[in-house]
Formats: C-alpha cells, structure tokens, sequence
C-alpha cells in the first residue's frame, strides 16, 4: 500500500510518500513559510537529487497544489499518476473529546474539525484546506486523520483538569489536552532505543520544537504532563503565540485598544509570541540573523523563548520526581544548536550538562550531553508521519475488509 501523509504545521507543511509493505520511504518534501515572504518547496525522491522550489504560497492550498505537481514531474517526481496513491493520512491537531483515535475521513469528520476550529485556530484550518484540497485533486483515495490529542489521554485529572468551577468541564469538557501528541509518543519509543532501555522504564522530558512548540513529560512511556492546553495557545512562548498569560490581559487589551474578543484571540495566536516580541519574524533563523546584526529585541525574544522551555522541563523534573533524558526534536530543536545551547545553559545543578562539541552534530539521533551528565540531553528527528502512515494502512485496511 502507498500511503501519502500530509502534515500541515501552522506556516509549514511536510510530507512523505511511504511504501507501507516493508515501509521504505519514497519520497519526502518540506513547505516552509507558507504565507511569508520567501515560501520554498524541498522535495527529495530517494535515489534522485534533491529539488529546491521557490515559490508564493499564500495558504496551505496552495502548498498543496505544489507537492501533489513534485510528486508526478517527470524529472523528480515519485509517481507517474496520483491515481498510484492508495490512501492518504493527515495530522490533524484537534478532535476535542470526539475523537480519541484515528479515524477514516467523511463528511461529518469535516464538519466535526470543523467545529473544533476555535479550539485550535492556527491548526485546524490547515488541517482541513489539506483534507479538501487532497479530497479534490485525489477523490478516489480514502483519507485517515491521526489526532494529536490522543497520546495525551493518559493524563491524570489533577494533570488535565483546570481550577474552574467542575461544572464547566462536565457540561463543554473545558480541559487541558495537550497537543503534538504523536511527536511526543514517537520521539519516546526512539529515545528508549537510543538508550538501549525499555520506554516503560523511563522518565522522559520530550521538546517539540517548531513554531509551534511544546514540552511533554512522559512517564512510562504514558503522557505525565504537556504545557499545551485547552487549545495550543497555552504553554511555550511560540512563533507568533503568546503562551502562558495572566487572563485578564484579554480584558485588558480589548478594552484599551476597543477590539473584540475575537480580534485579541487572533492578536494572541497570530502576532505574539517571538513575532510579537521582536518585531522580525516568527522564523527563529531570521531572528538569530537579526541578533548577530545587533538586534536587541530579536536576541529578547530568543531568550524568553529559552527560558520557558526551561522553567517546564525543571517543573516537568520535579513533577516526575527526576528525569533520564531531555530529547530535542521539531524544526528548531533538531536544527538550531544556538537554542538548545540557549536553554541547556545553567542547568547543571539539575543534572544537564550539554557538551558544546556533541551539540554540534548533525545527525538525526545523537546524545548531546557530557558523558557525566545525570540526565542525558538528545536530539531526534521525529517522524509524526511514519506513526500516521501506519495507522493511516491499518483503517483502510480494515475498510477493504468489509467490503
């Protein structure tokens, strides 16, 4: 079975075309500044060499469009028609408490993510312009969406459970629910293989770090804690959301600058964070540019960036009561070494110590920490896509069953 994964991140989109008989990738691409100046396309078919495609993409459908064209160009492409396409699976970010499980797509699955779009603005939009756009350019292939929630479902209540009146969560099941889900569980099962140690006997601090970005404690091999919430505006200070704030700043800015609710949601998820702080750029790599050329609110926003990924893994630490291993993965976690040397920095008393040289490697699953470091620092590169693949083949599979 060909499986075509889709995974539309907030201003980016990846994907990979897998073989799902012996799971041998095909192909891989990745859309990267989606609605940003300078919008890119890289595309590798394995065995071919890599195409680089700049292009204007104001939206996820237009992104869209650009893969499925590199998927079948004759040069570079994977395929010679979308028609040998048999299933596609798509990340989506947000169910609320209908969908615990992948699920096979249909109309009321859209109207369903649908409604859930004020749960997860940045996301689910994306989410569903990709279910759509697949949906016409290939309507003979049966579409899967893999949830991010549901890794997080093994929380506690005194993990999920907001100081509320209960009634609130019992009536419109207002809770944290964590986000990234499927980075965090795979990320774990490569963390214990890198370790040589069984997931289940380990404490885990995983960072999933992109634009969107958030900090998950597992325990077990079980989701323990995550600093996403009730929708991914909560926790880590982010591309261009805010993260943890004092509620009443809603209040306040919609009064003192005469604007709607709806307005300052948009102002929290889609102008703060280090966009917000800096004034540059959402792209970390633009503000690393920006600092170096003496910037003093891009090097601001680097830093109270690091310093929220800090104070969660030291509450995740003392929450698990200790930590095997900090793992780093996402684009920034996995790529910017300035960063991870940023938010390792001064944690020595809690048993993290990164080796400068180590953090320097480029390979995809590498620890990073000094041979006497208590808990072990990691880098991986997740692979969300290969975990919706599988899940993707095991639905239709069972569908073509009950034929």
């Amino acid at each position: 079975m060909l499986v075509l994964v889709i995974n539309c991140g907030s201003s980016s989109l990846k994907y990979q075309l897998i073989q799902m008989d012996n799971e041998e990738l095909i192909a891989k691409g990745l859309v990267e500044r989606i609605g940003i100046e300078g919008s890119v396309l890289s595309h590798t078919t394995i065995g071919k060499e890599k195409k680089v495609i700049e292009s204007p993409m104001k939206d996820h459908e237009d992104a869209i469009k650009l893969v499925m064209e590199a998927l079948v160009d004759p040069e570079y492409g994977a395929v010679k028609s979308l028609d040998e396409i048999d299933a596609i699976g798509h990340r989506v970010v947000h169910g609320g408490e209908t969908y615990k499980s992948s699920v096979l797509i249909d109309d009321k699955v859209i109207k369903d993510l649908e409604a859930c779009i004020s749960l997860a603005p940045l996301h689910n939009p994306p989410n569903i312009a990709g279910i759509k756009a697949c949906r016409e350019l290939m309507p003979n292939a049966p579409e899967v969406a893999a949830f991010d929630t549901a890794f997080h479902q093994t929380m506690k209540p005194e993990a999920y459970l907001y100081a509320i009146p209960y009634r609130f969560y019992e009536k419109y099941a207002i809770r944290r629910y964590g986000f990234h889900g499927l980075s965090h569980m795979f990320m774990a099962n490569e963390a214990a293989k890198l370790l040589n140690v069984d997931v289940d006997d380990l404490k885990l601090i995983t960072c999933h770090l992109g634009n969107g970005a958030s900090v998950t404690a597992i325990k077990h091999g079980r989701s323990f804690d995550t600093s996403m919430g009730y929708t991914p505006l909560e926790g880590l200070v982010m591309g261009t959301r805010c993260g943890d704030i004092d509620p009443t700043i809603i209040d306040a800015i919609g009064e003192k600058e005469g604007i709607t609710d709806e307005e300052v949601n948009t102002l929290l998820n889609k102008e703060s964070g280090v966009l917000g702080i800096s004034g540059v750029s959402s792209d970390f790599r633009d503000l690393e540019k920006a600092m170096k050329e003496g910037n003093k609110r891009a090097e601001l926003a680097l830093k109270v960036f690091a310093r929220k990924v800090r104070f969660y893994i030291g509450a995740y630490i003392a929450e698990m009561n200790g930590a095997d291993a900090i793992v780093f993965t996402g684009g920034i976690g996995e790529n910017d070494k300035y960063m991870r040397s940023l938010i390792c920095s001064n944690m020595g008393n809690l048993g993290i110590k990164l080796d400068p040289a180590k953090n320097e490697k480029t390979d995809d699953a590498v620890i990073l920490s000094t041979d006497d470091s208590k808990i072990k620092v990691l880098k991986l590169a997740t692979n969300e896509e290969l975990v919706i693949a599988r899940d993707t083949k095991s639905l239709v599979e069972k569908m073509e069953a009950r034929k």
